[in-house]
């Protein structure tokens, strides 16, 4: 009996990998992404911010088995063995830079937790088509969410999670507010080693950017009114929308012993603003102490390269840190760097 349990268990992983892949080409998922790019604002939400998590090919909806589950999938954050702190630095592109910060405190078979996102961009030099050298003006852009989550474990396999979250983006001197809801469910099927997760972000009401701008006037827009100081003052614009994203994972531990684990991930992520992607990740964890990561995501047209990282866990006093980095690289736009440190209370 125990031989046969044996070997109808690897064929969790083998389906794990097979099965999703197909569900995604089979696109049972509407796919309306592609009509739809660059209708919809707040796009920082959809950068993942720990390096753990996006090393292994931002597949973690069924494994961010830290703080990090406030973004990934708030039901997980029931699952934890303690409370934690974590601090996250992402070196984005062209000098932008992304932080964030996350506490989630436990007691019995309840989580709450709370969480700061932001991406600042600098001071960047305003361009036009006939100014492509810049105009002399600089602008900034800001960009933060603000969440409050709850998480229950109903049971030792099963638990729920949902997060309320504040947007604010300003871009120069316009800003956009509303307020969102995310929502996670977890399932771990008994001793298997296999998790199944489902979640689902950014649900929300469309924000009304107030504010003001003002541009120079085209070459074909001779005519049109100006302010004293010849700029067009813009003051009425779209509603913008909040990027609602469904995604559905598994994460199946491969090898399981007492010196090492291996851990694959799959992730089938169904954005409301662009084509359907399919990702998977592998970690290595050697004595609960030492981590490598890796893996790729399908479906990203900028993705040509699977993304890496290493990780070292380290008692100190009565607690324990973490400190994870995670490389990740884009065709034409570069290469992306990010550090986080957990703090296990």
């Amino acid at each position: 009996m125990q031989l046969l349990m044996k070997k109808y268990k690897y064929l969790f992983p083998t389906l794990l990998f097979v099965l999703i892949p197909w569900v995604a080409s089979a696109q049972i998922l509407p796919s309306l992404g592609e009509a739809r790019s660059g209708t919809y604002g707040f796009q920082y939400l959809k950068i993942g911010p720990d390096a753990r998590s996006t090393s292994m090919g931002s597949s973690s909806v069924a494994d961010a088995a830290d703080v990090s589950s406030l973004y990934w999938n708030p039901a997980l954050a029931a699952q934890l063995d303690n409370s934690q702190v974590m601090l996250a630095h992402t070196q984005y592109f062209a000098d932008i830079s992304m932080n964030y910060a996350g506490y989630v405190h436990r007691f019995g078979s309840l989580a709450l937790g709370v969480s700061l996102h932001m991406l600042d961009s600098g001071a960047m030099d305003e361009t036009t088509e006939l100014q492509p050298g810049g105009t002399g003006r600089t602008f900034r852009t800001t960009h933060i969410a603000a969440g409050i989550s709850f998480a229950q474990r109903l049971t030792s396999l099963f638990s729920y999670g949902v997060t309320l979250k504040y947007l604010d983006e300003s871009i120069e001197e316009v800003t956009s507010r509303t307020g969102v809801l995310d929502a996670g469910f977890f399932y771990r099927v008994g001793d298997t080693g296999l998790r199944f997760a489902v979640g689902l972000s950014n649900f929300g009401v469309d924000a009304d950017p107030t504010g003001e701008t003002r541009r120079r006037p085209g070459p074909n827009e001779t005519g049109t009114e100006t302010d004293q100081d010849g700029f067009i003052v813009m003051d009425e614009f779209a509603d913008v929308s909040p990027p609602t994203t469904f995604t559905l994972g598994s994460a199946y531990d491969l090898i399981e012993r007492d010196d090492f684990i291996v851990t694959i991930t799959g992730q089938l992520t169904n954005p409301a603003d662009t084509q359907e992607r399919f990702s998977m990740g592998a970690e290595l964890d050697y004595l609960r102490r030492f981590f490598i990561r890796s893996g790729f995501e399908f479906g990203v047209d900028e993705s040509y390269l699977p993304s890496f990282g290493a990780g070292f866990n380290f008692p100190l006093y009565n607690y324990g840190i973490r400190a994870d980095y995670g490389f990740t690289t884009r065709e034409y736009l570069g290469s992306l760097h990010r550090i986080s440190l957990r703090f296990d209370l």
